[in-house]
């Protein structure tokens, strides 16, 4: 069984959605298919057209000439076409899977309706309300409207649908694709790629200055949506009562010089520590750092559809955190038990559940075991991977496609 993926980009550039894409690649290899990756010119300029990285062979579209809106994206979805066409007919694909967002899912439906492969379209957020959050749009506007209809266009001419969480598969419904067309393959981790947390590096601690003190912590990129402004909102309350706390913000993004400005107007600049991105292979170094992760998302289309991959990466290596209660953090996280929720957007109640969890540190071990066995045995990616199975077999017209 052979898997052509296409997708928006992979590593080794580093987010969410490329750790999530070699996690899915590698898992589906492990069942014995064959697996072939192209990505979209959004990956960049690259060195060659294939690369090979971490053991998995990408094949690269040119990046056509920048236009206006509009004929951008059309010239996108033209230079992800014509690369795919080529590679369909020379490898010859059982399935054509398109990855968000719609740029990859309408070229793989013309490939696919021109040579007779099937085609499946996974979501993992979409496109429109992703744009809302970068602001380059309004909801509602025109751009988010014609944007809504072509993921909706492209969703009822698939052969299947897949997304990651129960929010999205209800949003899909509700466009009016019949529910036995969709099916979840929820964020997991691979367990074996996380070790429990450790113990401090005392050197990278004095660097950082952050010895006798109680951290709260956050890793990642700095978008709008992450809601790392509500967490400096609520931290001058916090100070108030433990004078002792510091705040380690860890990585960068388009919100980071918002956030210094605003860490001055509040007076608690010199209580906060910005790293700046650390290499991967360091960020393991800057968690152990952290006492008490946040995850404050706001409110919002993205955040109440979208499960995202940090919590069950902090449960994976033991860590605690307290989250807002956006859907996509209730969907992940039992309150109380593998995390502590509060109300999204309300800085008080942020405070009120740090405070809390501070005060109950005796409840923490239970929280990081519960934590660690909800991964290991229900969000894991050989579990999530599984549920590819009886798609393709369908879509391939085979009795089975996992080897023995």
């Amino acid at each position: 069984m052979r898997i052509l993926h296409i997708l928006d980009h992979s590593i080794p550039l580093h987010s969410g959605y490329t750790f999530r894409t070699a996690a899915i690649l590698r898992e589906q290899r492990a069942l014995g298919w064959e697996t072939v990756h192209l990505t979209s010119a959004k990956q960049g300029q690259t060195a060659a057209d294939v690369e090979d990285v971490d053991g998995l062979r990408f094949y690269r579209c040119p990046v056509p000439e920048a236009g206006p809106a509009g004929i951008n994206e059309l010239r996108l979805m033209r230079a992800t076409e014509a690369r795919l066409e080529q590679l369909a007919r020379e490898l010859k694909p059982d399935v054509l899977h398109a990855h968000s967002p719609v740029l990859n899912a309408i070229p793989a439906i013309r490939v696919g309706k021109r040579l007779g492969i099937p085609v499946v379209y996974e979501i993992r957020a979409f496109w429109e309300d992703a744009a809302v959050d970068h602001g380059t749009t309004a909801e509602g506007s025109l751009r988010y409207r014609a944007t809504r209809a072509m993921e909706t266009w492209a969703l009822k001419r698939v052969d299947h649908a897949f997304t990651i969480c129960e929010g999205l598969r209800a949003d899909i419904v509700a466009r009016g694709i019949p529910s036995a067309k969709i099916t979840v393959i929820p964020n997991a981790v691979d367990i074996e790629g996380f070790q429990l947390s450790g113990d401090p590096d005392v050197e990278l601690r004095r660097q950082l200055g952050l010895e006798g003190c109680t951290t709260i912590g956050f890793v990642g990129s700095f978008y709008a949506y992450e809601g790392l402004d509500l967490l400096l909102d609520a931290f001058p309350a916090l100070l108030q009562k433990r004078p002792d706390l510091r705040l380690l913000l860890v990585g960068g993004g388009p919100q980071e010089v918002n956030l210094k400005a605003q860490a001055q107007q509040l007076g608690i600049a010199d209580k906060i520590v910005f790293t700046g991105r650390v290499p991967h292979s360091e960020v393991s170094r800057y968690y152990d750092q952290i006492d008490l992760l946040a995850y404050p998302r706001h409110s919002m289309r993205l955040t109440e559809l979208v499960t995202p991959l940090k919590p069950l990466e902090a449960m994976a290596q033991g860590r605690l955190f307290v989250a807002s209660d956006v859907g996509g953090h209730k969907e992940l996280i039992r309150d109380g038990e593998t995390g502590k929720l509060f109300r999204a957007g309300d800085p008080d109640a942020l405070a009120g559940a740090v405070g809390d969890m501070l005060d109950h540190r005796e409840q923490w071990p239970a929280m990081r075991a519960a934590g660690r066995e909800f991964v290991e045995k229900v969000r894991n990616w050989k579990n999530s991977v599984a549920n590819y199975v009886s798609v393709y077999s369908r879509l391939a017209g085979k009795d089975s496609i996992v080897d023995a």
